[in-house]
């Protein structure tokens, strides 16, 4: 099963609710992959893997809206090949988003668990009779499997998401790269970290790049493609596993969640609390972003660029 989870390494997708995944790739050609390699199986046996590997047969469902983007397939590989190519060099590769909102309070949260007795929740989920909304907001590090969550209290602005990238660099990511100053980010293509917001751009310049130093190469999946950000079914999946059928009390209990999730691959998560209050609305001049020490690649510039330190005095 190691080898065909190394050829659908970059060919997973998987909801981050349920936890099911699934892969692009038929069953004979991994059979055939596997038999370049010198494994020799059929595709018979393939499928029993899968299903071993909780990969799950999808039907076609009529749900996607007109306007497919052409470019699709191509930005999926040419992510492939910077993964491939970062992780070759031991340049840190994150997986960022943001998890789906939650009420704070005593609401029904999906999904059962082993006890006594059931927790007895509010009969309506209604907004007013909330704490408050829980924000979480994650990075996940690809090769060293390992997850850092930001439970905010406030909006999930582009401001936000930065500053929980450079809460991840400052503790962690510095320490476990030490050797580079170089950063690849696979983010969705829209929400607070979208490809053509110029607050996460600039931010990214201003927080991480030019405070720490830092090379950021951002590359984006396009739209409605957000199953296939590595986050959503390697962090996300399992953190609503762990707190599947308990109420989110307060966002404490959010955050001992999020911290307390852990996998017998290994996943290790580390939690915190951002009180910070973030404003929405803040606006981008022209002149800002031709400030941006920003280039787009030659390949699909408008979901792929890096963005370099500004030496001072230059």
């Amino acid at each position: 099963m190691d080898a065909i989870r190394k050829l659908l390494e970059h060919e997973t997708a998987g909801d981050p609710v349920s936890g099911l995944k699934w892969t692009r790739k038929t069953t004979q050609k991994v059979a055939d992959e596997l038999k370049s390699l010198g494994i020799r199986v059929g595709r018979t046996t393939v499928g029993r893997l899968l299903k071993k590997m909780k990969y799950s047969l999808k039907v076609n469902q009529k749900k996607i809206g007109a306007g497919k983007d052409p470019d699709r397939n191509e930005q999926f590989e040419y992510i492939s090949r910077q993964r491939k190519l970062a992780a070759a060099k031991g340049i840190a590769v994150i997986s960022v988003d943001t998890k789906k909102k939650e009420m704070v309070g005593r609401f029904k949260n999906p999904g059962a668990a082993w006890r006594q007795q059931a927790h007895w929740v509010n009969d309506h989920d209604f907004r007013s009779a909330a704490k408050g909304m829980a924000v979480p907001y994650g990075i996940y590090d690809i090769e060293a499997n390992r997850g850092f969550v930001c439970v905010g209290t406030s909006y999930d602005t582009p401001e936000f998401a930065v500053e929980c990238i450079v809460k991840w660099w400052r503790d962690e990511g510095r320490r476990r790269y030490p050797d580079t100053a170089d950063v690849l980010i696979l983010a969705d293509g829209g929400g607070s970290n979208g490809s053509r917001c110029r607050l996460w751009k600039s931010a990214l310049q201003q927080k991480l790049c030019d405070r720490f130093g830092v090379s950021v190469t951002v590359a984006h999946y396009p739209p409605g493609a957000s199953k296939w950000n590595p986050i959503e079914h390697r962090l996300f999946s399992e953190i609503g596993k762990n707190w599947a059928g308990e109420p989110l009390l307060s966002y404490e209990t959010i955050v001992k969640f999020a911290r307390t999730t852990k996998t017998t691959t290994g996943l290790k998560v580390r939690s915190r609390l951002v009180a910070k209050q973030y404003k929405k609305g803040i606006r981008i001049s022209d002149e800002r972003m031709k400030q941006l020490n920003m280039t787009t690649h030659d390949r699909l510039p408008k979901w792929n660029y890096t963005l370099r330190p500004i030496l001072e005095g230059s």
